[in-house]
């Protein structure tokens, strides 16, 4: 099994650079697929692996209650090994062309209201401590750029750019992108950088640091967005990935350009963007209804 899927695994971690946590849930999905397939059919080489094989995966997996969504995610993997498989001879045609995945419900991206970010800033005290500003720098940055968690936790001082008010992002499968931020989010980040220089005893090359010098782990720094966002909201879900919602959907929501939206989160395609307009026409139709003689 290691042998079938090491090679592919240091695909994705040397040539597609994606992140640990992508590259470890690509290899839980075809550790389990070639599990199945091992207890079910016994030994099987890979050009001997049917459609019929892998449905009766997913076929299992659907018994066992996974969502459409996780199978979704599997098959993903599946289809990106297969593929690999073309790319290096070992296949000449791949067992997923005939694979569907299963419909999933769209849901609408949860987000926090603008007058809820703006009494985080304005009215919830954080520590004056080294600590404290970290987080509020943190949960400032997540907010004002729409980054993923581990683009920020990774990012170093060098990717900011103070003179023409940029963040330099880099993204899912080593895409750059280049942010434009506020003349006071600079300043805060000025702010920290001469904090972090007198509260830790080495120069980190990462933007945000804990206090002993060392680069976030991504639980602190979910835990920390969880803190705060529970002062200020009572939506279910405090995440990261929350505030990076909240950026995009507070951008649409004031008219802002879907294609930029999209360029400003790293998105590959703009149907993934387009999941904010829903939420800016739920805001239209309430304009509708209080302002319509009509309506």
């Amino acid at each position: 099994m290691n042998e079938t899927i090491q090679p592919f695994v240091d695909y994705l971690k040397f040539e597609k650079r994606y992140s640990e946590h992508t590259i470890r849930s690509y290899q839980d999905d075809l550790i389990s697929f070639f599990d199945f397939t091992a207890e079910k059919f016994g030994n099987t080489e890979i050009k001997d692996i049917s459609s019929s094989i892998i449905r009766s995966w997913l076929a299992d997996l659907k018994e066992k209650k996974i969502s459409s969504k996780s199978i979704n995610r599997k098959i993903s993997s599946l289809k990106s090994f297969f593929k690999y498989q073309l790319r290096t001879g070992t296949l000449t045609k791949t067992p997923m062309s005939t694979i569907i995945n299963p419909k999933t419900g769209k849901r609408l991206p949860v987000y926090v209201e603008e007058k809820d970010m703006e009494a985080l800033f304005s009215l919830i005290e954080f520590p004056v401590d080294f600590q404290g500003q970290t987080d509020r720098l943190l949960i400032g940055i997540f907010y004002n750029t729409g980054m993923r968690l581990s683009e920020l936790i990774n990012l170093r001082e060098s990717q900011v750019d103070f003179s023409n008010r940029t963040i330099k992002v880099l993204g899912k499968g080593n895409k750059e992108r280049v942010i434009p931020v506020s003349m006071q989010l600079i300043a805060q980040i000025k702010t920290y950088l001469d904090q972090k220089e007198k509260s830790t005893e080495d120069r980190a090359e990462f933007l945000l640091v804990n206090k002993n010098g060392k680069k976030l782990y991504p639980k602190y720094a979910y835990l920390s967005v969880k803190k705060y966002l529970s002062k200020i909201t009572t939506i279910d879900k405090k995440s990261p990935h929350v505030l990076r919602h909240t950026f995009a959907t507070h951008l649409t929501n004031s008219g802002a350009d879907l294609n930029s939206v999209k360029e400003l989160l790293g998105h590959s395609s703009l149907a993934a963007t387009q999941l904010y307009t829903h939420n800016s026409i739920s805001k239209l139709k309430d304009v509708y209804k209080k302002s319509h003689p009509k309506a």
